[in-house]
């Protein structure tokens, strides 16, 4: 049986993803996990693969999960598909938020996620604080503004994922918070990621309001 999500933990997780709100509008394209056809639209429109969880080379052609093709130059990549996001729980937990590589890399991501000094994350990391909210490490080269980090604003049900907005400069939440906005702030060596003392604006929340959000993640049995 699926937990019901209890009205102050609802409470909590909107206090959360507003936290960040502005006035800025975003524009959504829905993808549910039921869809079984078409591409997943990136941040820029275009359509790349459509196999969950793909290595993607930089041409949209199927790739390995390694580093890329000595003799190809094929970059490593991935395109999240709505099924790739699952129960938040099942993730590794560093300090507050979740950890995750779809792509074979976990032990370097944590490496990285657990580095004092800080570091680069591995192409295919998926990292989230709340169920609703995702960045992803694409392919060297797919956004250098945002140091190759797509964002994601998710709706979770017990039937699954739907992914309602994605891109990196644009995609705001369902209050209006810009990610790109949030974690720009974030020194370099932190690669985006928004901690304390990382430079970002902090939120005011608890450690464990945030873990309840986590907890009450629909996805998970």
């Amino acid at each position: 049986m699926v937990r019901a999500m209890p009205n102050r933990l609802a409470t909590v997780m909107v206090l959360i993803i507003a936290a960040c709100g502005d006035s800025q509008d975003s524009s959504t394209s829905e993808t549910t996990v039921a869809e079984t056809t078409g591409g997943a639209t990136s941040g820029a429109g275009t359509d790349v693969a459509t196999t969950s969880g793909a290595a993607i080379s930089s041409s949209g052609d199927t790739a390995s999960s390694s580093s890329g093709d000595a003799t190809t130059g094929a970059v490593e990549d991935i395109d999240m598909r709505p099924e790739d996001f699952t129960c938040i729980l099942e993730w590794a937990k560093v300090r507050k938020f979740r950890v995750t590589n779809l792509l074979g890399h976990q032990e370097e991501a944590l490496a990285v996620a657990n580095d004092p000094a800080g570091g680069v994350y591995p192409v295919g990391t998926v990292i989230q604080l709340i169920p609703n909210e995702a960045m992803v490490k694409r392919g060297a080269g797919f956004a250098p503004d945002n140091s190759d980090w797509e964002f994601f604003f998710l709706d979770t049900t017990a039937q699954g994922t739907t992914i309602t907005a994605r891109g990196t400069t644009d995609v705001v939440n369902g209050f209006g918070g810009n990610c790109f906005d949030c974690h720009a702030k974030a020194a370099p060596q932190w690669d985006r990621i928004c901690e304390e003392g990382h430079g970002c604006d902090p939120l005011p929340f608890t450690p464990e309001q945030i873990e309840m959000v986590q907890q009450g993640d629909p996805r998970c049995p």
